[in-house]
């Protein structure tokens, strides 16, 4: 077969995958409760969305900042950029074309993000791999049930880890071909807009640039000495930026940051050096200018997109960005149950994040990913490691060693590391064809020729079939989700491990709630806030004429979300209801999960 067959083969199976995804997200997106922050964004979505729309119809009156701030005050603690496309879909998809319904039109930028993951994943894998791990790596996503869950929702990690890949996708590209710098630059600027951990995107792709930039520079003058010009105009902004900080202090660097400011000019200078040394570098030495052009494309993309694409930032650029920042530098920590113990501060246990997935992916689709990891670490120790192999490892390993460290807050189940996941499933891929091989060679001396596609496809299906099970039986309570080696949720709970979180899994008394409710009766829906009811109303979820209530002394029904750290609300309903037996509830293999409790007349 030829490259160019081979590449448009490649192509097709991309698109296949990016569809399948797109198409099965969509068609499971009802079953799928609102988690707490979804309707946050909802809300802020429709809001951009409604600026959106003065944009078009009266522009002068839309750049204003009074303008801006009403519409994109809210929740501007996260960049805008996710939130835009989810107020745009609902426009388009409910508003304009009624199309779907109101949750539905929000979602669709999510389902096509979390989608682009499959055809990524796939595209990576290859190289490394082959066709047959690409496929496996791409399906692997949709097969762990907490990431299939979370896929579904108008929120930002799956996105984050979609954008993730994608810098990761482009930067690789880049050392190879033309324009994929600019790609580059322009993905990481996108990464930027959706979430605030893709600052740490740098750090795994700044080693490899300058291996690459070193490695190609060997025996050039010319091209050694931009090079190094290129690194140092960097590496001098970050001196200057470290002596400010060692001299104010970060929030004093903060708070004298102004738009006409030194911090501004160091770098405006550094990016400005940077572009005119790496343009000199094309015109001398084609390879070393690949291995550089993506990190500049960066730093100065990156920052120009993130103001650009978020219209609260451009009248108070350097206050808001600075309060931006400082929310996440300082954020509260939930209180959190890990085997037994209600984690309410730091330090965490180092070993969280490593717990924490192994008990969650599935056991089949877990023991891959972990050889994978021994297997790339074996070939370093052997120095027979290549660049890729080690650019997957080291993408797999950032976010989880981040969310390590004793002193990040440790919450929300694995979603915070969902941009290692890809990677993970990409090491997992070379286990199964490692195994593979294995067996067709075991087969062989048994006189059993099969070929390589047959082994494969038995292999990865004998590991698919029981995290398949697993996600049909859990969806659409995804934050439940717990693997073979925790037990299950029996046996998660057993552990001392948080039975869910987000609030989600009350969809699951709702056909309860709408036949037994009374008309006009007073609900607590424990944990979910009034923008969650008030979507769950509008998307014909709950009956309207209900009204809902702050707490149990207030209310006629009380549905209790089962969390450890919430214990005394469920005693104080009993307290409040004169009872403490409950008249449903959601159990997911007999594990409690949302208790519903009546008043006694």
């Amino acid at each position: 077969m030829t490259a160019d067959l081979e590449a448009r083969r490649d192509r097709l199976i991309a698109w296949g995958l990016f569809a399948f995804a797109f198409v099965l997200l969509l068609a499971t997106e009802k079953a799928a409760g609102f988690v707490r922050d979804e309707s946050f964004y909802f809300y802020a979505g429709e809001n951009h969305a409604r600026w959106f729309q003065l944009l078009l119809h009266s522009p002068s009156q839309a750049f204003t900042d009074a303008a801006i701030t009403r519409w994109f005050d809210y929740n501007h603690e996260h960049p805008a950029g996710m939130k835009n496309l989810y107020g745009l879909s609902f426009l388009l998809f409910n508003e304009t074309l009624h199309l779907l319904r109101p949750a539905a039109a929000f979602r669709v930028p999510a389902f096509a993000l979390a989608a682009l993951i499959l055809p990524l994943t796939f595209l990576l894998t290859k190289p490394l791999f082959g066709r047959n791990a690409g496929i496996y790596a791409a399906l692997v996503w949709l097969l762990v049930p907490r990431q299939f869950f979370e896929s579904h929702i108008s929120c930002f990690d799956v996105p984050v880890a979609a954008v993730w890949l994608l810098v990761v996708y482009c930067f690789w590209q880049a050392l190879s071909r033309p324009r994929w710098w600019l790609y580059t630059g322009l993905a990481f600027g996108a990464a930027l807009a959706t979430k605030h951990n893709a600052y740490f995107i740098p750090v795994a792709l700044i080693p490899f640039s300058l291996v690459k930039g070193w490695q190609s520079s060997v025996g050039k003058p010319l091209a050694r000495a931009l090079f190094v010009g290129i690194n140092a105009a960097f590496v001098f902004a970050v001196v200057l930026y470290g002596v400010m900080v060692l001299a104010l202090g970060p929030q004093g660097v903060l708070d004298s940051f102004r738009f006409p400011s030194a911090q501004l000019a160091i770098f405006v200078a550094a990016v400005g050096v940077g572009s005119w040394l790496l343009r000199r570098l094309s015109q001398s030495d084609l390879a070393t200018f690949r291995a550089m052009a993506p990190l500049v494309a960066m730093a100065g993309l990156g920052p120009v997109i993130f103001y650009l694409h978020w219209p609260y930032l451009w009248h108070h650029p350097v206050d808001r960005t600075a309060w931006y920042i400082s929310f996440h530098l300082t954020h509260n920590h939930y209180a959190w149950l890990y085997l037994g113990e209600l984690l309410r501060g730091p330090p965490f246990p180092l070993m969280y994040v490593w717990v924490k997935t192994a008990l969650t992916v599935p056991t089949s689709l877990f023991i891959p990913m972990v050889l994978g990891l021994i297997w790339v670490a074996v070939r370093i120790i052997r120095d027979r490691v290549t660049m890729l192999e080690l650019l997957v490892l080291v993408n797999a390993l950032v976010s989880i060693l981040l969310i390590s460290a004793p002193n990040v807050p440790h919450f929300g189940g694995v979603k915070h590391w969902f941009p290692s996941m890809p990677f993970l499933a990409i090491l997992g891929a070379g286990s199964m064809v490692r195994g593979s091989d294995a067996l067709r060679g075991w087969l062989a001396t048994k006189k059993r020729v099969l070929s390589e596609n047959v082994v494969f496809g038995v292999l990865a299906v004998l590991c698919f079939v029981p995290a398949l099970i697993a996600s049909v039986r859990i969806y659409p309570y995804g934050t439940s989700a717990y693997s073979e080696l925790a037990g299950g949720l029996p046996g998660a709970a057993s552990l001392g491990m948080q039975r869910q979180f987000w609030a989600n899994n009350v969809s699951g008394i709702f056909e309860w709630l709408n036949s037994n409710a009374k008309p006009g009766e007073r609900v607590w829906l424990h944990e979910n806030h009034n923008l969650q009811t008030r979507d769950l109303q509008r998307n014909g979820m709950l009956r309207s004429d209900l009204v809902f209530v702050e707490g149990p002394w207030q209310a006629d029904l009380v549905a209790y979300q089962y969390m450890q750290e919430f214990r005394e609300q469920e005693f104080e309903t009993w307290q409040a209801f004169g009872t403490t037996r409950p008249v449903t509830g959601l159990y997911l293999d007999e594990t409690p999960q949302i208790i519903v409790y009546r008043r006694q007349r």
